[in-house]
């Protein structure tokens, strides 16, 4: 997998040079709060060395996200169970230190990974697992431009053993012009356009 790299972040394919760079950026118990694993505290080399072994293994593609104004590494994002006969992936695993919350960060990783899927691999769609009562990422994916889909009822079992049900969205090939073109704006707007790598918010 090639590196991807925009105006505000860079992805690159995850590797052992990532590691105590991630480590540092994962701990903070918020990041956590929704996510089916953590990698908070000692979980973070478990959360890690899944990540590598499922590249390996081709059931995932993971990369670190790192931000070109300053070289930070913030978090990670991932291809999840690419299947080409299909021409389908989903996007999952994704967190960030809370000081890329409300920043370019997410839209443009989404933009990246969006373009890449459909225009270099050919992928006819692209969908988005989603915890229900994970609010903020629920509008933060509609936000992108996808379509919820439904919800997956007792859907998956979360590190702290909480079931939760899943909401599922998605954006189709014949959708992304549309929604490039979305975040392409979003992108262009002053909040994103003049993000201080300093400032911390949610």
């Amino acid at each position: 997998m090639t590196t991807l790299t925009g105006r505000f972040v860079r992805l690159e394919p995850l590797a052992e040079t990532h590691r105590e760079s991630l480590r540092a950026a994962a701990q903070d118990e918020r990041i956590w709060e929704f996510n089916i694993v953590s990698a908070w505290g000692p979980a973070f080399d478990v959360w890690f060395e899944a990540a590598l072994s499922e590249t390996a293994k081709g059931s995932r593609v993971a990369f670190a996200v790192v931000r070109l104004a300053d070289g930070a590494t913030l978090g990670s994002t991932s291809y999840l169970d690419p299947s080409p006969i299909h021409r389908r992936v989903e996007i999952g695993h994704t967190w960030y230190h809370p000081s890329a919350w409300r920043s370019a960060v997410n839209p443009e990783s989404k933009r990246l990974l969006f373009a890449h899927a459909f225009e270099v691999l050919g992928l006819t769609r692209v969908s988005f697992n989603v915890d229900a009562t994970n609010l903020r990422s629920r509008a933060a994916v509609r936000k992108l431009g996808a379509t919820e889909e439904g919800i997956l009822r007792r859907h998956a079992v979360t590190y702290t053993g909480r079931v939760r049900d899943t909401v599922v969205h998605s954006v189709l090939a014949d959708e992304w012009p549309a929604v490039r073109d979305r975040l392409d704006l979003r992108l262009s707007t002053s909040p994103y356009a003049i993000n201080s790598p300093n400032r911390h918010v949610r």
